[in-house]
């Protein structure tokens, strides 16, 4: 595999990285447990400690994990905190022009509540997946970010009753 990746963090210098099976099944491990220690994690993979973690550091510092969290359950939260409520929201807006949409996605992003934000095509311009507290936390996020947007032309939200299936992984080429 050769893929070319911004390997600075000052994203000033590119470099290219090879990856290798080793790094694609250390990758594909990585997204399904990464709490997993250096050691365990070498062991799965038939690896050296040492080498194991001079891997898992090249892929951190070349960029290609951007980082490590926690995954909460949100039934099990449900019984703490009341259920909440998920909605995915399609946003239309009058201009299309580059200034246009990048101006409202860098706005959009930086409200916690919008966990998701891609550019779409063809329909709306944009699929929003949000998560709020309650209905009233839903109006006063589209208050908030879209009614107070004179570009924003039409809004449609889609409320999520459940959630059959979340993986957040990215698809890798075969191993």
């Amino acid at each position: 595999y050769d893929v070319m990746i911004n390997y600075s963090k000052a994203q000033t210098k590119m470099e290219e990285i090879k990856l290798d099976t080793t790094d694609m099944r250390l990758l594909a491990q990585l997204q399904t447990d990464a709490s997993l220690s250096n050691q365990a994690l070498a062991e799965r993979l038939h690896l050296s400690p040492p080498t194991c973690l001079r891997r898992v550091k090249r892929l951190h510092e070349a960029g290609l994990i951007e980082r490590q969290v926690a995954l909460l359950s949100p039934d099990r939260l449900a019984a703490l905190q009341g259920h909440g409520l998920t909605a995915l929201v399609e946003v239309s807006l009058d201009r299309q022009d580059t200034g246009s949409l990048d101006a409202f996605e860098a706005r959009i992003v930086q409200d916690d509540a919008v966990q998701q934000c891609y550019r779409v095509s063809p329909g709306p311009d944009f699929v929003l997946v949000v998560a709020v507290a309650d209905m009233p936390g839903y109006l006063a996020l589209s208050q908030r970010l879209f009614s107070s947007d004179a570009n924003v032309r039409n809004t449609k939200a889609f409320f999520s009753v459940k959630r059959a299936k979340f993986a957040p992984k990215v698809l890798l080429a075969a191993i």
